[in-house]
């Protein structure tokens, strides 16, 4: 599995939850700072985020925001030594998975990771389905991308070849190779590929 990242300024803090996340059997890195771990770690190549709220320089709320633009944010938990319900609420509702107080229970903790995890896995899942339809997408001629459009608008191919003024044997063409780049067999194969995907994204 990925590692855990705990972004906290107090080391004992970082100590102790790298001793409990050892225990049971999930890696860990410990960062000092946000600017620490902006400068030396990739959001994605973690399974959860674990984040003070206060810190010395950036807080994590300013790095939660930083991170929202990444390609892909894993689950994001809050710790905080102050409680806040209207941050707290605020933070959950941007999506943040959770938003702890110090100091919290570890066992309360641990269930929270273990449904990080879960959710993590999912997600990443359909990211990665997603990046893989984008690099096919990428693939495609923008003449193949008109065609596309249309055929996912239910017309037939003369009627794409009279939209676009080509012959259908154009179309059939465009149409093989779309279905080669995308790696579909048929009208309804091409459907489920795209599914959730906008025609204007296309």
């Amino acid at each position: 599995m990925r590692p855990i990242a705990v972004i906290d300024d107090d080391s004992a803090v970082r100590d102790a939850l790298q001793i409990l996340f050892e225990a049971h059997q999930w890696p860990v890195f410990g960062f000092e700072s946000a600017e620490h771990f902006l400068n030396e770690a990739d959001a994605a190549d973690y399974s959860c985020l674990i984040i003070d709220v206060r810190m010395t320089g950036m807080s994590g709320l300013e790095l939660y925001s930083e991170l929202k633009n990444a390609f892909y944010l894993p689950p994001v938990i809050f710790l905080t030594g102050h409680a806040d319900v209207p941050m707290a609420v605020a933070a959950v509702k941007d999506g943040v998975m959770d938003f702890l107080e110090k100091p919290c229970d570890y066992s309360l903790l641990v269930s929270r990771i273990e449904a990080c995890l879960a959710r993590d896995e999912e997600a990443r899942s359909a990211w990665n389905a997603r990046q893989s339809l984008d690099e096919r997408l990428e693939s495609l001629t923008p003449r193949e991308r008109e065609v596309l459009r249309e055929l996912l608008t239910g017309r037939l191919n003369k009627q794409i070849a009279d939209e676009l003024d080509i012959s259908i044997k154009t179309v059939e063409v465009h149409r093989a190779r779309i279905y080669t780049k995308l790696k579909v067999r048929s009208a309804g194969g091409l459907a489920a590929s795209l599914k959730g995907v906008q025609i204007s994204e296309i």
